[in-house]
C-alpha cells in the first residue's frame, strides 16, 4: 500500500500532461567517484554533473553489478545479475546467447510501450546492439559510435607492460571538435532540437553514451590547465595494502592491459595518468552540459526524466593497479543520479544503490508495467521519495561464477571462489585499507557480520556462456586449478608486474 501511495505522489506531476515524460539517458565510461559531488578526488572539476545531482537525487553509494563494461552494460539493460546470465567478459553479446535472444531490453520496454527510442556512442559495450533492423532491433535510431580517437602518430606513453593502442594517456595537441565524445554531445544537442521542432506527442528515450574517461586518456591542453600539476593530488595508497587480501583477489585482474603501480612509479607516469584522467572527466562533464543547455533551451526539461550513470570505477594506484576487474569500493562505486519533473532537489542518498535499479525504477516512474521477465534489481522510488528509507538489500557486484561483493551503508564484504574473504567497515576504513578477516584470530563481532553478509550472496552462479573471452576467470573447486583468460595459473606463479 506504501509503495502504491509513493508511485501515485511521484507520478501525479509527470504525468499531468498528455505527453508522457521523456528520457535523457547520460552514460559514462569507466567513470569511477572522482566527481565532484561523489568527493572522489579533491582535485574533481565537474560543475555540470554536480548542477544536475543537485537539481535532483544523487545516490551516494551506488555500484555496478560487474566492474567490467560489457557484463555491466548487459546487466543493466537486461535487468539481471551476471551470475545468473553468465556474462561475464567482454564477449559475447547477450544477443548471441540462445537464452537470451529474446529478452526484452530496457530500450526495447521503453519502445513497445510508445517511445522513439536513440542512442549514440557506447550504451552497450562496444558495437554491440547497434544494429537497427532484423528481428533483434535495439533502437529506432543510432548516432556516431564510442570512439577514442583521434589518436597520435606515436604513442605518449611509451614501453608500457602491455603495447595495447588503447593503454595511453596525456597531453595531445588536437582539436576537441574532433573527438568522439564531442560529436555525441553534438548528436544529443542536434536530437533534441529535433524532438523539440516535433508537432506529435511521442515521447523520446534518448541515451547518449560518453567513451572518456576511458583509456586513452588524452585531452588538449586547455583541459589539462584545470588541474595545475602543482596543486596536483596523487590518490591515497597505503604501502601494504595487499598484505591482508587473498591471493585470490589478484586472479580476478591477473593480467591486464592497464599497468600496475610499480609502473607508474618506476616510469615516473604517475601524476601523468591522475591529471589526465582529471582532465578527460571534466571534459566529459562539459559535454554533459552542453546537452543539459540544449534541453532547458528547448523547453523540453520541463517534461524530461535524467538519468546519469557509469558502468563501473577504475583504480589509478589504488591496491596496486590501474584499470578496473575489482571488488573494491575503487571497481565498483558509481556516479547514478536521477532527476527532473516531479523529482526532489538537493536529495543525497547513503543507502546503497545498484546499476540494476535503473530499470525497474524507470518502469516505475514513467508508470508502466515491468517486462514479461523478471527483473532482479529494486525500484529506487522509496529513497526517491525519502532518501533515509532503508534498502531491503545490499549493492552486490560481481566478477566471475563465485566472486562476489557486497556493499551496505557502512560495510563491505567479500568472497572470492576459493572462499577466501574480506570485510571493510567504512566508516572506520572509508580506504579499504585493513581487511578485518585477515587478523588471527577473527574478533567474534566481524565474523558475525561477515556470516550475516554473505546471506546475500548471489545462488545462481552460472558457469560462463559459450564464446566467453576476455577477462574470463575461472575456479575448479575439486582441483583448485584457476584459469585466467583461457591459461592455467599455479599458485606459486609470480604476480604480473608485480613479483616478476
Amino acid at each position: 500500500m506504501l509503495r502504491k501511495f509513493l508511485l501515485f505522489i511521484l507520478s501525479v506531476s509527470l504525468l499531468q500532461g498528455a505527453k508522457k515524460p521523456n528520457v535523457l539517458f547520460i552514460a559514462i565510461d569507466d567513470q569511477n567517484d572522482w566527481i565532484g559531488c561523489l568527493n572522489g578526488h579533491p582535485n574533481s572539476k565537474t560543475p555540470h554533473i554536480d548542477a544536475l545531482a543537485k537539481s535532483g537525487t544523487l545516490f551516494n553509494n551506488a555500484h555496478c553489478q560487474s566492474p567490467l563494461c560489457n557484463p555491466s552494460r548487459c546487466s543493466l539493460m537486461l535487468g539481471l545479475r551476471p551470475d545468473s546470465t553468465g556474462i561475464y567478459g567482454l564477449a559475447p553479446f547477450f544477443r548471441q546467447v540462445p537464452e537470451y535472444q529474446d529478452h526484452t531490453t530496457l530500450a526495447q520496454h521503453l519502445a513497445n510501450n510508445g517511445y522513439h527510442t536513440a542512442m549514440a556512442g557506447k550504451i552497450f559495450h562496444g558495437g554491440y546492439g547497434k544494429q537497427t533492423k532484423g528481428k533483434h532491433l535495439e533502437w529506432h535510431e543510432t548516432g556516431p559510435g564510442a570512439t577514442g580517437a583521434p589518436f597520435p602518430k606515436e604513442r605518449l606513453v611509451k614501453n608500457t607492460p602491455s603495447p595495447h593502442k588503447l593503454v595511453d594517456w596525456g597531453v595531445f595537441p588536437h582539436k576537441d571538435e574532433d573527438k568522439g565524445d564531442h560529436k555525441i554531445a553534438t548528436w544529443a544537442v542536434d536530437f533534441l532540437d529535433k524532438q523539440a521542432a516535433k508537432k506529435d506527442d511521442k515521447p523520446f528515450f534518448c541515451a547518449a553514451g560518453f567513451f572518456l574517461p576511458h583509456v586513452p586518456c588524452f585531452a588538449t591542453q586547455k583541459w589539462f590547465d584545470q588541474h595545475p600539476l602543482e596543486t596536483l593530488k596523487l590518490p591515497a595508497i597505503h604501502p601494504t595494502d595487499r598484505d591482508d587480501t587473498p591471493r585470490f583477489s589478484w586472479y580476478i585482474h591477473w593480467k591486464l592491459p592497464e599497468p600496475r603501480l610499480k609502473f607508474l612509479q618506476e616510469a615516473k607516469e604517475w601524476e601523468n595518468l591522475t591529471r589526465s584522467y582529471l582532465a578527460c572527466t571534466t571534459f566529459v562533464d562539459h559535454q554533459v552540459g552542453r546537452i543539459m543547455a540544449k534541453l532547458k533551451e528547448t523547453g523540453l526539461d520541463k517534461n524530461t526524466i535524467i538519468v546519469l550513470w557509469s558502468d563501473h570505477g577504475w583504480h589509478i594506484g589504488e591496491k596496486q593497479i590501474t584499470g578496473k576487474n575489482t571488488l573494491w569500493d575503487d571497481g565498483t562505486r558509481v556516479p547514478l543520479i536521477f532527476a527532473g519533473p516531479g523529482l526532489k532537489p538537493n536529495q543525497v542518498v547513503q543507502e546503497p544503490a545498484e546499476l540494476l535499479d535503473i530499470y525497474p525504477t524507470l518502469c516505475d516512474l514513467l508508470k508502466i508495467d515491468s517486462p514479461k521477465h523478471h527483473l532482479q534489481g529494486l525500484s529506487l522510488i522509496p529513497q526517491l521519495d525519502k532518501p533515509a528509507t532503508p534498502r531491503t538489500q545490499p549493492a552486490i557486484t560481481t566478477h566471475g561464477a563465485h566472486n562476489h561483493g557486497i556493499r551496505t551503508k557502512d560495510w563491505r564484504y567479500i568472497r572470492y571462489a576459493d572462499g577466501s574473504e574480506e570485510l571493510y567497515h567504512h566508516p572506520n576504513d572509508p580506504n579499504e585499507w585493513h581487511n578485518l578477516l585477515a587478523k588471527k584470530p577473527i574478533a567474534k563481532a566481524h565474523r558475525a557480520k561477515a556470516d550475516a553478509l554473505a546471506e546475500f550472496l548471489p545462488n545462481d552462479n552460472l558457469p560462463p556462456v559459450p564464446k566467453s573471452r576476455a577477462r574470463i576467470i575461472t575456479y575448479d573447486p575439486k582441483t583448485k586449478e584457476v584459469v585466467w583468460e583461457g591459461k592455467k595459473v599455479g599458485k606459486n606463479d609470480p604476480i604480473p608486474e608485480v613479483e616478476d
